[in-house]
C-alpha cells in the first residue's frame, strides 16, 4: 500500500505569523511534521511515501533529500494551484492498488490512524474517509451520512445529517483516479469538488470517524497540536 503527502502550499498564514520555518518543517514536540508522517506511515507498512513540495523553500528539499537516504519517499517537486492539482500531479505514482492521501498539517493521534489503515486494508469500500465531529477549521467541509456511516454527501455548510467533518485523510482504491482525472479535464480544483464528484460518480464512501484531527494553519495550532499529542504521550 502507498502513501502519498500534499504538501506544496506555501504555508503564507503562518509566516506572516511570525513562524520562520516553512509548515512542513514546524517541529511539533521536536519532530517536523513532514518527517513524523512519513515516520508513521512507514510503520503502517507504507512500500512508498510520495511527497509533493513546491519549488520556493529550498530548505524543505533538502530535509527531503536527507531523509530519502533512510525512508521509502518518492519526491516531487511541482507548483500546483490547489491540493487537488498537486493530487492529480502524483497520481501516476500511486499505482494501481490502495493508497492513503493526506495533507502535511493534517494531526492526528497514531493509534486511530493504524486502527483506520488496518480497517481500509480489509475493507471492500472505495473509500474510507477520516472524519471527526471536533470542529476548528475556518472553512470546514461537513459530511453527510446514513446510520451504517456511508457518505451521502459533502458540503460547505451544515445539514442535519451533518454530523461529521473532513479530517483531511483519504484512503481510497484506484478507481477515485478516474474521477480525478475527469474533475481535472473539467476544470474542478480544491480537493472537497473531488470528493463531491466521488459521490456524483456512484463510488462507495465510508466514513471513520477520528476522536480528533488537528489542522495547523496558523501559529496557535502548533500549540494545540503539540498539546493534544502530548496528551497521548507522543
Amino acid at each position: 500500500m502507498n502513501f502519498a503527502i500534499i504538501s506544496a502550499g506555501e504555508g503564507s498564514r503562518l509566516a506572516q505569523e511570525g513562524v520562520e520555518k516553512p509548515k512542513p518543517l514546524v517541529e511539533l514536540n521536536g519532530e517536523a511534521m513532514i518527517e513524523r508522517l512519513v515516520r508513521i506511515f512507514v510503520r503502517q507498512g507504507a512500500e512508498r511515501v510520495v511527497v509533493i513540495i513546491n519549488d520556493r523553500v529550498a530548505e524543505t528539499k533538502e530535509f527531503l533529500l536527507r531523509l530519502k537516504e533512510q525512508l521509502p519517499i518518492e519526491l516531487v517537486v511541482k507548483n500546483t494551484p490547489s491540493s487537488m492539482h498537486s493530487f492529480y500531479e502524483i497520481a501516476h505514482l500511486l499505482g494501481d492498488e490502495k493508497f492513503c492521501l493526506t495533507t502535511v498539517d493534517t494531526i492526528f493521534h497514531e493509534e486511530e490512524f493504524g486502527r483506520y489503515i488496518q480497517a481500509f486494508r480489509t475493507s471492500e469500500v472505495d473509500g474510507l474517509m477520516a472524519v471527526t465531529d471536533y470542529v476548528d477549521d475556518e472553512k470546514p467541509l461537513y459530511i453527510s451520512t446514513d446510520e451504517a456511516l456511508r457518505i451521502t454527501g459533502f458540503h460547505d455548510e451544515a445539514t442535519p445529517d451533518c454530523h461529521y467533518i473532513s479530517g483531511g485523510i483519504y484512503c481510497l482504491t484506484p478507481l477515485a483516479l478516474g474521477t480525478l482525472r475527469r474533475c481535472m479535464e473539467s476544470g474542478l480544483s480544491r480537493m472537497r469538488n473531488f470528493q463531491r464528484q466521488l459521490v456524483a460518480d456512484g463510488l462507495r464512501l465510508e466514513a471513520w470517524p477520528f476522536s480528533k484531527i488537528v489542522d495547523v494553519d496558523h501559529a496557535e495550532d502548533i500549540v494545540k497540536a503539540e498539546a493534544f499529542l502530548s496528551a497521548n504521550g507522543e
